[in-house]
Formats: structure tokens, sequence, C-alpha cells
């Protein structure tokens, strides 16, 4: 088995630890590393260590917004996710898109501590 390259993760987790979430922790989904809010699926690294899977009510938006970066396949056609390119997305963009994906699946409580930090 080939081993991920995990230097784009790194840009993810990076981001992840300022972002700081309350109750949201680094895992382990599918055998690649990921993040979950109160056990709940956020984001995963793909298999190829390049594309990274999210948690996304709006894909279509994402989707429209840049095709080069976010995709799907035909896996992800019935799930509130969309594929990102990391190495084509931008910080600010990965950053927009880790928040809206969190806001999305937080609950009240999570989400009204995290807006007052």
């Amino acid at each position: 088995m080939d081993l991920i390259d995990l230097t784009q993760w790194q840009t993810v987790r990076r981001l992840m630890q300022e972002l700081d979430f309350p109750a949201t922790e680094e895992s382990i989904s599918y055998g690649t590393p990921s993040f979950k809010v109160k056990k709940k699926f956020l984001l995963r690294l793909k298999e190829d260590g390049e594309t990274m899977v999210i948690h996304s009510d709006d894909r279509d938006t994402w989707l429209e917004d840049d095709p080069t970066v976010f995709f799907f396949t035909d896996h992800y056609r019935n799930y509130p996710a969309v594929l990102v390119r990391l190495k084509k997305i931008g910080k600010k963009k990965l950053r927009d898109l880790l928040t809206q994906s969190w806001k999305e699946i937080a609950p009240p409580k999570l989400l009204a501590q995290w807006q007052t930090k």
C-alpha cells in the first residue's frame, strides 16, 4: 500500500487548530485522518492524500464557485459532501469552507460557544 502524502493535510490541520472549534477532534475515518464534531463526521483526507471530502449542505454553491477545486463523484451524489482538490484551494477559501461546514453540523450550543470567543 502506498503511503499517504500528508503535506496538504498539514495545512488543513493548522487551520483547524487556528479556528479552534469546540468539541472538534482529529480522528481516523476509513483509515485516513479526519475531523469530527462530537463524533459526527466533518471532513477527512481521501486515500490519494490530495483530496479532502467535507460535509457541505451547499455543495452546488461550491461547485459553481470553482469547479477546478470542488467536485463530487457518484459515490457522494446522495450525501451532503463535496470533494476538494487540496493543491488547488487557497488558504482563505479553505478557511471559509472549514468554517461554513463546521457551522452546518455544530449544535447550537457549540456554535454559540465558538462565536463568543
